[in-house]
């Protein structure tokens, strides 16, 4: 929003790139990508890889900016994204119809592989024989966005808080996004935790994620944001947290059997969210099913090695 302050960075980084020298260049996210792709051709880097997870605020959201940016983004990805020694990376099957629907890049420069992948030796299953008698502690983990699904997420807390007070809990973390149109302000998550309906952590860095996971009963995500696959789900999986969320793409991947390995629940509907909550409330077998379901599910198919070759292999086809 600002082209002044984008071009002085753009002049920046095509100094660095041509110090550098790279080999290949590997974007994440889709302004990193459109930025440093048009660099990577200007410098004549020959080989530009580039992640997109998720098609983000300005492909999803109905705000008048996003809608105002959209046209200028995809024509900007038409440019930048193309080329015979450039690939694309998408971590869901929709991202890659919509990319393919759009003529944006050739479909046979684009390759799936699906999420970011998790690191199943920090991210372990542990036994929570020994929380019972405790509060069941729900956790949610994001960017305070209110697409991530913040206001249901509050909204189901409430309910729930009214009809089983002590016996749940309901966990925060994460911090706004000032930059983000969509950001849920300080001062509200503030006024959440003096109505005593959420306990809020702030930022928890990646260091202290895994100690966060085990420590919770159920792990919710009520997304309507454009998501990749999003990587606190198989986070949560991997510590074998039965998880809730939405019918969206990306999150759909990570619960792909609902009932079985996950509960999802409708967009925008703090209700369906309440009920799916107190349904894994009430019943710890069915905690305990679903939680070693999504621990499989992850393992068998995002575990970072298997990311890591895969994206090695897309190297291999460049150089």
């Amino acid at each position: 929003m600002n082209p002044v302050k984008e071009l002085r960075f753009l002049l920046w980084l095509n100094r660095w790139m041509d110090k550098v020298s790279p080999d290949v260049v590997h974007s994440f996210t889709i302004k990193s990508a459109i930025y440093g792709s048009l660099i990577a051709r200007t410098t004549k880097v020959s080989a530009r890889v580039n992640a997109v997870a998720g098609l983000g605020y300005i492909f999803t959201s109905q705000h008048i900016r996003a809608r105002l940016l959209r046209p200028v983004v995809r024509n900007l990805m038409r440019v930048a994204l193309t080329g015979r020694n450039s690939r694309l990376i998408l971590q869901n099957p929709d991202d890659v119809n919509v990319f393919k629907k759009a003529s944006i890049v050739k479909p046979d420069h684009i390759r799936l592989i699906m999420s970011s992948g998790v690191d199943c030796e920090r991210f372990k299953c542990v036994d929570r024989s020994q929380r019972h008698g405790q509060p069941v502690r729900v956790l949610m983990t994001a960017r305070l966005l209110w697409d991530k699904g913040v206001a249901e997420f509050v909204g189901a807390a409430r309910m729930l808080k009214a009809q089983l007070g002590e016996q749940i809990e309901f966990v925060l973390a994460g911090s706004p996004d000032p930059g983000n149109p969509a950001s849920v302000t300080e001062e509200e998550v503030k006024s959440w935790v003096a109505e005593g309906i959420v306990t809020w952590l702030g930022h928890v860095d990646n260091f202290h994620m895994p100690e966060l996971m085990s420590s919770a009963d159920i792990f919710v995500l009520p997304s309507y944001y454009g998501e990749g696959l999003p990587r606190t789900l198989i986070e949560a999986g991997a510590c074998g947290l039965p998880l809730v969320t939405t019918d969206i793409p990306g999150c759909r991947e990570a619960v792909n059997r609902p009932g079985e390995n996950g509960i999802i629940v409708s967009i925008r509907d703090e209700k369906s969210l309440a009920d799916a909550i107190l349904l894994l409330h009430q019943d710890r077998d069915l905690r305990e099913r679903l939680g070693k379901a999504a621990l499989e599910h992850v393992q068998r198919n995002f575990d970072e090695k298997i990311v890591l070759s895969r994206t090695i292999e897309v190297y291999r086809e460049l150089i």
